[in-house]
């Protein structure tokens, strides 16, 4: 009786494992233009992950792309678009990276200088694997929020990389309009591809995850490697365009190549990684393409009242067993207005107003003029103006929910900590320049804090 009843227990928990879905996001950057061995490497990543029913996202350079066309690899590139293609910047470490031509720019410049430049490796990557790309990655850590503006506008979705620019409880999110596989902490599994002892410890790093996932409700699991590091020991660019260096083609230099042992012990192990996630209880793999069906897209409806309870305590996201509202979709709820996703303002404003708490025809007015500017804009303003003076955009939101205008100092507000604050450290490279520092791009990232919220698992 005793085992009969311990049997119905562990099937009943398997079960419930199974219903609760834990998705694992396996993505490779295909990014070495230089060693034509790594185009082997992509096709044989692509056709034994084939071979084994998973697919996995191929974020492929622009120039990569067109460097397959003019090898005549179309065994590479049929074999990767089986898969799922992402974009992974036009030329990578080719100055200047993202970070460095978005550096002193500002949200709207900065925005048009990257669809520029990148617009045309999307185009290659839809004219070669014939599907536009479902997400991007910036090449090492060169990011810049500006990104998010352009690649809406070129289609693109998704956020996948790793990088500490941004996060939100080490799970999928929000940001800008696009939904992020960042930031990732302790649900970012990569195991080694060269030591097979630590393997064990791979695996009970990806059970613990995948167990406290379950236990969420589910969730996402990130792994990444490059093709060119399983038939590499050093990285491309690394040897060619260090600290910023820029060297014509003709001084190129090839990579040092691994040995064949060491390929096929790189290769195993990856796949030794996949069979174990695959034998797990309600472990998915997904592409960055399915993310956008199997996470909510659209803002949760809350009450008016418990938003602007919210608000007049935390200028932050508010998370409900529905769904989740970022700081700028509670505001239009405030205004009375349909919450859709807009960005946050161009500009830190503190308040200047000193007058007694607005009311009457003087706070109609400013509601007024911010539901046009933001209908206008499709953004939030820098400040709200009262006749010649102006409330920053955080005080405005706290006086919709019913607290006091004024005392907000910078307008900084909650959601902010979600952002990194050390403009060196986060963008340390091997491919920037010395000493290289973004202190505006992670300020214009704090501005768009209004837009995060986390990233809801729909229902099944």
């Amino acid at each position: 009786m005793l085992r009969f009843l311990f049997t119905l227990a562990v099937t009943a928990m398997i079960l419930h494992a199974a219903e609760t879905p834990v998705y694992v996001v396996l993505w490779f950057d295909t990014e070495d233009y230089i060693m034509p061995a790594a185009d082997d490497a992509a096709l044989r990543l692509a056709t034994d992950l084939s071979k084994a029913g998973v697919r996995a996202t191929f974020k492929v350079v622009g120039e990569k792309a067109r460097v397959l066309e003019t090898r005549g690899r179309e065994d590479v590139i049929h074999a990767l678009a089986a898969h799922d293609i992402g974009y992974h910047s036009n030329f990578h470490s080719i100055q200047p990276a993202p970070a460095v031509y978005l550096r002193e720019a500002g949200w709207l410049d900065g925005a048009a200088e990257f669809e520029r430049r990148e617009s045309p490796g999307v185009a290659d990557i839809r004219r070669i694997f014939g599907m536009t790309p479902s997400c991007y990655g910036q090449p090492g850590s060169s990011w810049g929020p500006q990104s998010y503006r352009a690649l809406l506008r070129m289609g693109v979705p998704v956020y996948l990389d790793e990088g500490n620019h941004v996060s939100l409880d080490e799970q999928p999110f929000w940001f800008g309009g696009m939904l992020h596989v960042f930031g990732m902490g302790r649900f970012l599994i990569r195991p080694s591809i060269d030591d097979e002892s630590l393997l064990p410890a791979a695996f009970a790093k990806f059970d613990q995850a995948a167990a406290e996932l379950r236990k969420r409700g589910g969730g996402v699991i990130s792994t990444y490697y490059h093709p060119t590091e399983f038939v590499a020991t050093e990285f491309w660019d690394a040897v060619n365009f260090a600290k910023g260096a820029s060297r014509p083609r003709s001084e190129w230099k090839m990579p040092r190549p691994r040995t064949a042992e060491a390929s096929e012990r790189a290769y195993r192990l990856l796949m030794r990684y996949v069979e174990h996630a695959k034998s797990r209880p309600g472990v998915q793999f997904v592409t960055a393409r399915e993310l956008m069906h199997i996470y909510e897209p659209q803002p949760k409806p809350a009450t008016r009242e418990a938003i602007a309870e919210h608000m007049r305590a935390r200028l932050t996201y508010l998370a409900t067993p529905s769904g989740s509202l970022s700081a700028a979709e509670m505001l239009q709820t405030l205004l009375g207005m349909e919450p859709r996703e807009i960005e946050g303002p161009l500009a830190r404003r503190a308040s200047t107003y000193k007058g007694p708490d607005l009311n009457g025809d003087l706070l109609e007015t400013a509601k007024t003029d911010v539901r046009a500017f933001i209908g206008a804009n499709r953004r939030l303003p820098s400040e709200v103006w009262t006749g010649s003076t102006y409330l920053s955009i955080g005080d405005f939101a706290s006086l919709l929910a019913g607290g006091r205008a004024g005392g907000r100092g910078s307008g900084a507000i909650e959601a902010e900590k979600h952002i990194a604050f050390d403009a060196t450290k986060t963008f340390s490279w091997a491919i920037h320049p010395d000493g290289f520092s973004a202190p505006n791009l992670l300020e214009l990232a704090r501005l768009q804090a209004w837009t995060i919220k986390p990233a809801v698992l729909k229902k099944r």
